[in-house]
């Protein structure tokens, strides 16, 4: 079932260069995405990871929002406080599906 979200993502991916836009995004988003999952599934708010990691909630907030790009170095401390490993990795453009 698709939510309104979904719904209205692949309408708007029917417009080539709103496509092009978010085809450059999406591993962002993707990142983003994963950290808040991992974050959630651990029952953890930004509070107790920041406690944990050393990062300011603020700047957790930032990164969960978009408003901000974390380095590498803070997305293995993320990673490292909430018990995970950070894998990142390369996937041929025809494996790529929207």
């Amino acid at each position: 079932m698709n939510t309104n979200f979904e719904t209205d993502l692949e309408n708007r991916l029917n417009n080539e260069e709103f496509k092009r836009e978010y085809q450059s995004l999406e591993s962002e988003y993707v990142i983003i995405q994963a950290m808040i999952d991992a974050r959630k599934k651990l029952h953890l708010t930004q509070k107790q990871l920041s406690k944990r990691t050393g990062i300011n909630q603020a700047d957790i907030s930032k990164i969960e929002t978009g408003v901000s790009n974390p380095t590498l170095k803070m997305l293995n401390r993320l990673a490292e406080g909430m018990n995970m490993t950070l894998k990142i990795s390369f996937v041929p453009e025809d494996e790529h599906q929207i």
